[in-house]
């Protein structure tokens, strides 16, 4: 695989992301003007549709790294890995977590007013959570650059990370404990 044939095969998905990006914007917008009485529950279900993208995301790109460790430097394999990590980061892990935060930050100040101890915990946990995106995006460009020098067992072990955050968020979330 040439990274040209890589780069021409992107650039229809990248428009795609970017139209339906777009779309979401507007949409979001018309229901916020049109209806900004009835906008919370549709912030509420749009903030969850990025969560579970977000969190699809971020349980898949370890598992690929883990996959990734094993195939040869160079080889077609290691090549195929590069493309799928990248997509993914780009295409769904990075919006769907951009979506995430500012549909949770209006939600935590037009639902809480950013009160409660739960809420601080939440938003603790979500930035532990952003802070692991960010340490597998530069995973990616390792990768990207056959510079991983990490074994597929760590890869294996952050694999498990998002889901211990997943369910602290959700138990803070649903129970409140404080």
């Amino acid at each position: 695989m040439t990274g040209t044939s890589n780069e021409n095969s992107i650039g229809p998905a990248m428009k795609r992301m970017t139209i339906g990006i777009a779309a979401l914007v507007v949409l979001t917008a018309l229901l916020f003007f049109a209806a900004p009485d009835n906008f919370y529950p549709w912030a509420k279900a749009i903030h969850v549709i990025a969560v579970i993208s977000w969190m699809a995301g971020m349980l898949y790109l370890p598992r690929l790294l883990v996959y990734h460790v094993d195939a040869e430097k160079g080889s077609v394999q290691s090549e195929t890995f590069k493309v799928m990590e990248r997509r993914l980061l780009r295409a769904i892990i990075n919006p769907a977590m951009i979506v995430t935060w500012v549909f949770g930050l209006w939600l935590a100040w037009k639902g809480f007013g950013f009160q409660g101890g739960w809420l601080h915990a939440k938003i603790l946990a979500v930035l532990l959570l952003s802070g692991l995106h960010g340490y597998l995006a530069g995973a990616v460009r390792k990768f990207a650059e056959d510079k991983n020098e990490k074994p597929a067992r760590h890869w294996r072990m952050v694999n498990e990370i998002p889901t211990l955050l997943m369910i602290v968020i959700v138990i803070l979330v649903i129970v409140k404990p404080f």
